[in-house]
């Protein structure tokens, strides 16, 4: 480990950013060394704005990832580097605004039902029972899950806060027909990994989660492009047209500003159809009729 990836590995810790924060910051600012061929610390302005089109150019990646790498390497040279004047280099691209996909909740049975195993179900189902998100369910563990009270914990989820989802019965039912069956059984995590070695409990991995969502939806010939958070999306979009309010989704999700709860309002068929085009209202004529012979 070079000095530099120590330096700035110890920072991202002593501010207690997230594991996954983590992880990308350094693999970005890694690529960054790597297409340069040269240690990042050497590297100036000019080709700070050669490598941000090359992103979007050459890689084809979108604003959302690029402003990844950018807050990457913003942190390494204002903060590993003491270099506060390159900040200005590193604008963050603007974000289109895009409103998620949401499944019908047709569309949601079907992807349950075209599950490739049971595990693959029960995951599925915990996914959208739950709203939770992919990380959170494969770090969740047996002890989170409150029968007694009808809560599963969630902890240290996005942002490194604890909240607390609704326990439903027929996902509990489900639960433990999947430890019954489980083997081996879960003993810490709720979803253990394969460990390369045996009786090691350690957690799944993200592109297990994936790929079971993908491959459900395939079998269930959704057209739209579904992975893992797109169950959260679905979840929140049905709790609101079921009259849930936007405040309990803000707290069932975990968000910190109900104005990205308030998206869903968009999304729902209750808050949607009542609004009438004003199409409608007008008086119009038949159209006329066409006087191009067949």
């Amino acid at each position: 480990m070079t000095q530099l990836r120590k330096a700035m590995l110890e920072e991202l810790q002593r501010r207690n950013m997230s594991p996954i924060t983590t992880r990308i910051y350094l693999r970005c600012v890694e690529e960054f060394a790597r297409y340069f061929k040269k240690s990042p610390d050497q590297v100036g302005p000019e080709q700070i704005r050669e490598y941000q089109a090359h992103l979007f150019t050459n890689r084809k990646l979108g604003a959302i990832a690029v402003a990844q790498h950018v807050s990457a390497l913003r942190f390494f040279f204002v903060r590993i580097l003491k270099r506060p004047f390159m900040a200005e280099e590193l604008a963050r691209p603007r974000r289109p605004i895009r409103l998620p996909e949401v499944l019908s909740r047709q569309e949601v049975e079907r992807i349950i039902a075209c599950a490739a195993t049971p595990l693959h179900r029960i995951w599925l189902m915990t996914l959208y029972a739950t709203g939770m998100r992919r990380d959170e369910l494969i770090h969740l563990k047996v002890a989170d899950v409150d029968s007694a009270r009808m809560l599963i914990h969630i902890r240290q989820g996005k942002g490194k806060k604890d909240r607390d989802v609704v326990l439903s019965p027929r996902l509990l039912d489900e639960l433990r027909e999947y430890c019954r069956r489980a083997n081996p059984k879960p003993r810490t995590f709720l979803f253990p990994g394969r460990g390369r070695e045996q009786n090691v409990d350690i957690p799944l991995t993200g592109k297990s989660i994936f790929d079971a969502v993908q491959q459900a939806a395939r079998r269930a010939d959704i057209k739209k492009h579904v992975h893992p958070h797109t169950l959260r999306h679905s979840f929140a979009t049905h709790l609101l047209e079921s009259g849930t309010d936007l405040h309990t989704i803000q707290l069932l999700l975990g968000h910190g500003d109900l104005k990205t709860t308030s998206r869903y309002l968009h999304l729902s068929e209750r808050h949607l159809k009542p609004a009438a085009s004003p199409l409608d209202s007008l008086n119009l004529s038949a159209p006329p009729k066409s006087e191009n012979k067949p």
